[in-house]
């Protein structure tokens, strides 16, 4: 009952102050503390990681990594911060970001505002062990080689985390999209593949890209990262689409993530699992809010899922909600683990 009239309070607000109203709660300790929530069929190893369980946060929420503590007693089962940058940038003019409340969804222009890979290595030195850790690196607006950018940011910050996602598929970085192109690609790839080889302790890495890719230019990334052998893909980033939209912000700038995306994002999802066989980890998100929409990711060949903008809608209360019916979910259909259940699912989507 308080998280539900928090939620109706904070969206008379605008959506930049409440998020960071959101934060200051979490560190107030002002939300669910159950601790990582685990069972038999739940928890998995993915790319050399023990999850307690496959739901985790989405990059974007904790851009600074202020509040790495607080969340990883909500029950998650781990947690992606970021996205950060070698160097501070207040990102895009406000007003920047728009709820959608018709369409259970979001709009985004925020351009990587973050304080930089220096603040954030400061804070992920303190951070608790309890769940795997990510941090999502990103390029600067303004630099001159942003293929070196992200390179900059996991030497700095690698020993700290656990994994890193190069996220070269946010639409409000001008031109940052253009890296997903193979050519591009690849030599971004090798970049950052060199700066973690030299850590002592190298970090599994994935790739975040748009849902808004022709099934070719998938097919090119998924055969670029088998080749390159990377931990695995995120699929996907928010879309520029706004196919069906009601909402009375429906044509504002930015990228579009909540409910709207969820079919597109998850029929990516299949295309990559189809395409990669399961040789590398595959993690799903957009547009999931409930517990049946988390095991469609799975069914359609996520190992992990992430959520942020149905917590907007549902609050933290809905972590437990979504693994409590994905676990019975699974013990429905007969699966002793959530590997059985990965990709059964797939041909549904493609």
């Amino acid at each position: 009952m308080f998280e539900k009239a928090a939620l109706a309070a904070l969206r008379l607000i605008s959506p930049e102050r409440a998020h960071g109203l959101a934060l200051t709660a979490l560190n107030m300790g002002l939300a669910p503390k159950t601790g990582p929530i685990t069972t038999a069929r739940l928890a998995t190893t993915v790319a050399g990681m023990n999850f307690p369980n496959p739901l985790g946060l989405a990059a974007g929420f904790d851009k600074n990594a202020t509040a790495i503590a607080p969340l990883m007693e909500t029950g998650l089962g781990f947690i992606e911060v970021g996205a950060i940058t070698p160097q501070a940038q207040p990102g895009n003019p406000q007003p920047r970001v728009f709820r959608l409340p018709r369409d259970r969804a979001v709009i985004n222009r925020f351009g990587f505002n973050n304080e930089g890979m220096e603040a954030a290595s400061k804070r992920l030195a303190d951070r608790p062990h309890r769940i795997p850790l990510g941090l999502n690196l990103g390029a600067n607006k303004t630099s001159t080689d942003r293929a070196a950018d992200y390179a900059l940011v996991l030497a700095r910050c690698g020993g700290l985390i656990d994994f890193a996602t190069i996220n070269i598929s946010s639409p409000n970085t001008e031109n940052l999209r253009d890296l997903q192109a193979a050519d591009q690609l690849e030599r971004l790839l090798q970049g950052v593949m060199d700066a973690n080889f030299d850590l002592a302790r190298p970090v599994p890495l994935f790739v975040k890209i748009a849902p808004d890719l022709t099934n070719d230019e998938i097919d090119a990334i998924a055969e670029l990262a088998l080749r390159m052998q990377l931990a695995g893909i995120i699929a996907t980033n928010t879309t520029i689409s706004r196919e069906g939209l009601r909402g009375r912000h429906r044509r504002e700038t930015g990228g579009l993530s909540g409910q709207p995306l969820f079919e597109r994002s998850t029929q990516v999802l299949a295309r990559l699992s189809q395409q990669t066989g399961g040789k590398i980890a595959l993690i799903g998100v957009g547009g999931v809010a409930n517990a049946d929409q988390a095991y469609a990711k799975i069914k359609a060949g996520a190992h992990l899922v992430q959520l942020y903008t149905g917590l907007v809608y549902g609050g933290m209360g809905l972590v437990a909600d979504i693994l409590q019916g994905l676990d019975a979910a699974l013990a429905q259909d007969g699966h002793a683990s959530l590997q059985s259940a990965i990709g059964t699912g797939v041909d549904a989507w493609l």
